[in-house]
């Protein structure tokens, strides 16, 4: 593509038009790193660079990269040589769905009216959710569901959110529905071409909206991406219409979702999965064959990798285990050659998935890192995780030539971005551009650090660590009056802190366990609250105004080690090598993540305390923890945390 210079300084007084006039003009605030960060993603996207753009809080980098696009499409359809390629449209995949709807219902319509307003483009921006056939209604199958539990004893909210269907084909737009009828009803992995509603299917039509010319945004999720990039490249039918540039917004989160993506499991609940399919078919006597082996497989290991200190994640082969998966392997064998033709091509497919992991368990896959979990009744889970994600990365999506944005708050780690790059296949890639845009925050102004210099060097769990941690949090809450938020990297040392505080705290207490989000609207939604929180609370929640004046990080959030990451130490010459080039780097994203939850608009103010003596002055991380924070204004000790309480907050804080 060609594009003139007069088109290219047109395009970027555009930008400038839009987040200078046209913004301010709805009430939107003019934000210099915004506009810079805006001019960068485009420049990529025209010259189908790959851009690492690490985007610190408050930015608005989704109004950056969706100005981007908008213009990118403009101008490639105004300059010489334009092509069909030009009118492809864009996908902006991201981690969370509240983003993705967020985008649909809320960035894209607020900027398509300004734009259709001003005269900047002529049709509105139209934008589709894409997602897997799972979140749909299939017709026939609600039908028969509702026709099932006429005149049945249901549960009231569930048999509401049932019938609810009938309006809503999306079912992630319908709450109450009980897990099994979502099953039950939703859109089959293969469709019948002799489907009576073929005709009239909604999740049809939904398809054919998708497929739409003028449909320029396709958003989904990271997974649905890289099964779009799996399709294309084993030559299976794309999931989503060729595309022409791509955004990765919670960048960050792609590594996660491509562990997912390709890696394999194997646990009891798959087996009674298709056990449920096989049913359906008739096939009794296979059902019972295939249960009995593979439970007795997962029972063998399972009692092989226990000890009294508990489960040992690291597989190792015993003659024993080699003997169950051998003799697993053979019945899936037997069980896939008499069922071939009598069922359906999904069914055999869930069969020879099945096999797959007892392969790789039974021949030692290098190609994976082998270990084992435990579910929540704490029953063997065979995973698989795969040694080759940055090569599949590089060649599902980078090779592919086309222009990306990756961005998030957390890319950079320490001084560069050498550690995302590895994670997700670019050491090698020519065409990366690197670009930090620095939080517009006036955190220097706004935000105290503090590092307590009386930390006592404890042993991990013990009690003396819990009583100095307690003695320390007690003290900070007083002095900010609540409005504290305590993030816990272990969920035994926060339930063994909330027991000994409980009765000594004046203020409300709220402790966070895994999957809680009444208990955070709760803590929201109370005066001068105190909110102790672990695992999911360290991203992703937004705590803005005064309801979060002081952020507690107990412990720098070193990740756990496991089998995964002793596969990795395996790659390094010496320990402190591996230690510099992944666990730090790991740390230093987590801890920004973290930090992230004290400062949520420009107006708040929030103190910072890091509990952990390795965090300190003299401390082992010293360095690396003052790299991954942004500048703020140090404390001495709890006198300055108070001090600057009483300064930035008015009387009504304290009521």
């Amino acid at each position: 593509m060609y594009y003139t210079k007069e088109y290219l300084k047109r395009a970027h007084r555009e930008i400038d038009t839009i987040f200078r006039v046209l913004f301010p003009e709805h009430g939107m605030a003019v934000r210099e790193e915004q506009i810079m960060l805006c001019h960068e993603m485009l420049d990529n996207l025209l010259g189908r660079n790959i851009a690492l753009c690490d985007a610190g809080v408050g930015i608005g980098k989704t109004y950056a990269y969706l100005v981007a696009c908008v213009l990118m499409r403009k101008y490639s359809l105004l300059a010489e040589g334009c092509s069909p390629y030009e009118q492809r449209p864009v996908v902006i995949s991201t981690s969370s769905i509240a983003l993705q709807k967020a985008i649909l219902t809320e960035y894209i319509p607020f900027l398509s009216r300004i734009l259709q307003e001003n005269g900047k483009i002529q049709t509105p921006i139209k934008a589709v959710i894409r997602k897997g056939k799972e979140h749909f209604v299939c017709d026939e199958r609600l039908m028969q569901r509702i026709v099932a539990i006429e005149g049945k004893n249901k549960n009231a909210l569930q048999k509401e959110a049932l019938l609810s269907l009938k309006e809503h084909y999306d079912m992630d737009e319908v709450s109450g529905l009980s897990g099994f009828d979502r099953r039950m009803v939703s859109v089959p992995k293969f469709c019948s071409k002799e489907c009576l509603k073929k005709g009239s299917c909604r999740y049809q039509q939904y398809l054919e909206h998708s497929r739409d010319d003028e449909m320029f945004i396709q958003i989904c999720n990271h997974n649905y991406l890289l099964a779009d990039g799996y399709h294309r490249l084993q030559d299976y039918r794309p999931l989503l219409k060729d595309y022409r540039a791509l955004i990765v917004d919670e960048a960050h989160k792609l590594p996660d979702a491509a562990k997912q993506m390709f890696g394999k499991s194997l646990c009891y609940d798959d087996i009674r999965e298709i056990c449920f399919y096989l049913g359906k078919e008739y096939q009794g006597p296979e059902i019972r064959k295939l249960s009995g082996t593979i439970r007795m497989v997962l029972d063998v290991i399972g009692e092989n990798h226990r000890t009294r200190y508990g489960l040992k994640e690291e597989f190792h082969m015993t003659e024993e285990c080699a003997m169950y998966l051998y003799e697993g392997i053979q019945t899936m064998n037997k069980i896939i050659e008499k069922l071939e033709k009598k069922i359906p091509k999904w069914i055999r497919n869930k069969l020879e998935e099945t096999r797959s992991v007892l392969e790789c368990f039974f021949h030692q896959d290098q190609k994976y890192v082998l270990h084992l979990k435990q579910d929540q009744e704490h029953r063997i889970i065979l995973c698989a995780s795969s040694r080759r994600i940055p090569q599949y990365l590089d060649q599902m999506l980078w090779s592919r030539g086309m222009g990306a944005i990756l961005t998030s708050g957390t890319l950079k780690t320490g001084q560069g971005f050498a550690h995302i790059r590895k994670m997700i296949g670019l050491q090698k890639v020519q065409r990366v551009r690197e670009y930090v845009a620095d939080s517009p925050f006036e955190y220097q102004r706004n935000c105290l650090l503090y590092l307590p210099k009386d930390l006592k060097r404890c042993r991990r769990g013990s009690q003396e660590e819990t009583e100095m941690i307690a003695d320390h949090i007690h003290s900070l809450i007083c002095s900010t009056y609540g409005h504290t938020l305590v993030l816990f990297t272990s969920y035994h040392l926060m339930g063994n802190v909330y027991q000994m505080l409980r009765d000594e705290i004046p203020f409300p207490m709220i402790e966070v366990w895994r999957h809680s989000p009444e208990e955070i609207t709760r803590f929201k939604q109370t005066d001068n609250a105190v909110l102790f929180a672990a695992g999911s609370c360290w991203e992703g929640v937004d705590f803005p105004g005064d309801m979060v004046s002081s952020l507690i990080i107990v412990k720098l959030p070193f990740a756990v080690p496991d089998p995964i990451s002793e596969a990795q130490k395996k790659e390094y010459d010496c320990l402190k090598d591996y230690i510099q080039a992944v666990v730090v780097p790991d740390m230093q994203k987590k801890l920004r993540q973290g930090f992230g939850r004290a400062l949520r608009t420009e107006t708040d103010t929030c103190v910072v305390t890091i509990l952990d003596e390795r965090a300190g002055e003299d401390g082992r991380y010293h360095e690396e923890v003052m790299c991954a924070l942004p500048k703020c204004k140090m404390a001495e000790d709890i006198k300055d945390v108070q001090r600057f309480i009483r300064n930035r907050k008015g009387v009504e804080y304290y009521l």
